[in-house]
């Protein structure tokens, strides 16, 4: 989000290329040239100038249950109806929203239907990164794509609505569940499914579960989850939260 609380989409940020005096941590402020997107007309995408970034010191600190984060979050509306956040983009075309559900219902997992990038995803990817100004074509081959993800992940939930609970279905597509997955079948091999379902099915709705919705760029109507956000829930004395990559 930028200093007001709007929340908005910066890219392309080619991460592993981005000189170590750059490179930033999750809820860490930056300071960078932005220009609004030319290929994306989603209101809230902008481009990132990645030589230009500047980071705090420091990421905001997540003690006393989040008290800093929390004076971030707070800045944003937080939706309590899917339905809501759908309205928005009809309405005034908002293409990022906080939804905050009333429980999750169960994690689905099935086989991606494409394990490997597709020709046209390589391409984009190295498109992305020559954006960035960061190397030329000699380069490309020495770039390691990211592994894809041979699973897809929705959560199944419900939302508090007028007259009851209305159930929604949307796909996972955060970072940091991702870089879980890995880490379990590193660490539990073909037993990865329990303890990966027992963070996203226990663990997080534990918390104060918020989602990150965010639409996809070729389509405009559909959302995904982008990013799980999951701080205690407000009380005194709340021990601090643990991270995900924790199991």
């Amino acid at each position: 989000m930028d200093e007001k609380g709007a929340l908005i989409r910066l890219f392309p940020v080619p991460f592993r290329l981005i000189n170590d005096d750059q490179q930033f941590k999750k809820w860490q402020n930056i300071e960078a040239s932005v220009e609004k997107a030319k290929d994306d007309h989603r209101p809230e995408s902008y481009h990132l100038k990645v030589d230009t970034i500047r980071r705090d010191a420091q990421p905001i600190t997540a003690k006393n249950g989040w008290a800093e984060r929390w004076t971030f979050i707070d800045k944003v509306s937080i939706h309590s109806d899917f339905g809501s956040v759908d309205t928005d983009r009809l309405a005034a075309g908002k293409t990022l929203a906080f939804l905050r559900p009333s429980s999750i219902i169960a994690l689905d997992i099935t086989p991606s239907t494409s394990p490997d990038w597709t020709t046209q995803e390589r391409a984009k990817l190295l498109k992305h990164q020559r954006q960035a100004g960061l190397f030329d074509d000699a380069d490309a081959p020495a770039i390691k794509a990211l592994r894809k993800l041979p699973h897809e992940f929705h959560y199944r939930y419900q939302c508090n609505v007028e007259d009851g609970t209305r159930e929604y279905r949307h796909k996972i597509v955060d970072w940091e569940a991702g870089a879980l997955y890995w880490n379990c079948r590193k660490k539990y091999g073909a037993e990865w499914e329990v303890p990966f379902r027992k963070k996203l099915e226990i663990s997080l709705p534990a918390a104060d579960l918020i989602f990150l919705m965010g639409t996809i760029h070729r389509f405009p109507d559909q959302w995904l989850i982008v990013s799980l956000i999951y701080p205690p829930k407000r009380q005194p004395h709340q021990e601090i939260q643990r991270s995900l990559f924790d199991l």
